[in-house]
């Protein structure tokens, strides 16, 4: 007798409860590291504290979902835009306050907005998988933007540039990394090959 399918994951769940929660930080988080124009020290920790939390909520929300059996579509999605909002408000705060270049701010922003684009673009062809490279690269986005966040002086101010110079490297080398691998899924799909066996 065939077992009968599981029933879908309601979308109101744990895990998905706490990406709307991250997503709920992520204007508490601005709003804190933006005051007082980014100069007082008790707020940036309070930033931090925010930073810190919601960062370890992404951790947390997918261990809860693949352990409770509850990964659904809307969690797909909205979990790695509570990634990007996150991300692009802590760097977007940083150079409001000047303690970022634009640069840096702009080139990690459109690498992660290119590459979601571009994963909406191949859907049809399939999925493009996260990467190694590209885990280490939200590692370190998160670990540079912790310690700009915090009010840090002297050598660990130092150490931050070094993170984050690191961050940006690898951020820009896995972006790359994305299009070849979206190109070559695309040339190597079945839809691809359907299409090429129909021409004339």
């Amino acid at each position: 007798m065939a077992t009968p399918p599981s029933p879908a994951a309601s979308p109101w769940n744990l895990a998905n409860g706490l990406t709307g929660f991250r997503v709920a930080l992520v204007p508490l988080f601005g709003w804190l590291l933006l005051h007082d124009d980014g100069r007082s020290t008790g707020w940036r920790l309070l930033a931090f504290g925010a930073f810190a939390l919601a960062s370890v909520t992404d951790r947390v929300d997918g261990e809860v979902a693949r352990r409770q059996d509850t990964v659904t579509d809307v969690g797909k999605i909205a979990d790695p835009i509570a990634d990007k909002a996150l991300i692009g408000m802590a760097l977007v705060g940083l150079s409001l306050i000047g303690d970022l270049p634009w640069w840096i701010t702009v080139v990690v922003l459109v690498r992660e907005l290119g590459v979601t684009a571009l994963r909406f673009v191949v859907i049809r062809h399939g999925v493009i998988p996260a990467s190694r490279g590209g885990k280490a690269k939200t590692l370190l986005q998160v670990v540079a933007i912790g310690l700009f966040v915090l009010p840090l002086s002297g050598a660990l101010h130092v150490l931050a540039w070094v993170v984050m110079a690191v961050a940006v490297l690898v951020t820009v080398v896995t972006g790359l990394d994305y299009v070849a691998r979206a190109v070559r899924l695309r040339r190597g799909s079945e839809r691809t090959r359907r299409k090429r066996a129909a021409r004339p």
